[in-house]
């Protein structure tokens, strides 16, 4: 094979583990199916970035995302697909993938929703008010859902998205269900609101209700939607948006501001914190000093 014409076919055979190895990521554990991660994408605690190592493919959880070698590489290095190959070609003889061979394959597992209730969980409702959300904006847009994942049953405060999928936090793990997608309030309005988490959404909400109530309002659950609700943003007449103070976020507000006349980037409003939560858990801290 000519290394220096890889094809994008020969590329995603490149084994995803060798590769995150070569740039300092590892396995937190591995099991005979898949090997977990801290997210590479994002900051975490808790190893939520899950790579087969039957199929060569991985997933973040936290993000509800996935793909092969050449999605997480552009992913990583915000590099175009010719970059990511540049990349990747010298490594092509080195670390190519091998699946192990197992007789019996069993799909890999997926979180199923059995339930969704009104919050009513006293661990819920903590987990809000360590938040600094009220518990009734909590119970107004967000349901008490319990699921299932590799056979065991947990609860979470759940965002509905756009797709009927359901977007699950709780104090001690966030994830998703599928489909994975934007939430979208419509109500009419001429203006839109766009926030990047579910609590930069409840934290505005909290801060100033009526803003809210008199919007329609996306919330991404991830900046990989960005393009998704883009179509929807020049049938308005003025687009606030609430993104992350960090790199990522700051990129995609320029995006749109390069894009659309009608958007006001509001992330001034919380300068020098990362998110709209950030500020509004330090603003009750100082508060309560």
């Amino acid at each position: 094979m000519d290394l220096n014409n890889l094809s994008c076919k020969s590329a995603r055979n490149i084994c995803i583990v060798k590769t995150l190895a070569k740039l300092g990521h590892f396995p937190t554990r591995t099991t005979e199916k898949e090997a977990w991660f801290l997210s590479p994408l994002r900051s975490e605690t808790q190893a939520s970035f899950s790579v087969s190592l039957i199929k060569n493919l991985w997933f973040d959880f936290g993000l509800g995302t996935g793909g092969n070698t050449i999605d997480l590489i552009m992913l990583m290095k915000s590099w175009s697909v010719r970059e990511t190959l540049e990349f990747l070609k010298n490594d092509m003889s080195s670390i190519s993938f091998s699946p192990p061979k197992i007789e019996h394959l069993t799909k890999e597992p997926e979180i199923s929703i059995l339930d969704v209730q009104i919050i009513h969980l006293k661990a819920l409702i903590d987990y809000l008010h360590s938040r600094s959300i009220p518990y009734e904006i909590g119970r107004k847009y967000c349901r008490q859902v319990w699921y299932r994942c590799k056979g065991k049953r947990f609860f979470a405060l759940g965002l509905e998205n756009y797709k009927r999928g359901w977007e699950l936090r709780n104090k001690y793990f966030k994830t998703s269900s599928r489909p994975k997608t934007f939430s979208f309030f419509e109500r009419g309005s001429k203006q839109l609101i766009i926030t990047e988490g579910m609590f930069d959404f409840l934290s505005l909400t909290t801060i100033d209700e009526d803003l809210v109530e008199n919007s329609d309002c996306i919330i991404l659950n991830s900046l990989a939607f960005l393009e998704r609700i883009k179509i929807l943003i020049p049938k308005y007449e003025k687009v606030l948006i609430y993104l992350d103070n960090d790199p990522a976020g700051k990129k995609a507000a320029g995006s749109l501001l390069n894009q659309f006349e009608n958007i006001t980037d509001c992330s001034n409003s919380y300068s020098g914190y990362i998110d709209l939560n950030e500020q509004l858990k330090a603003e009750k801290f100082l508060t309560l000093k």
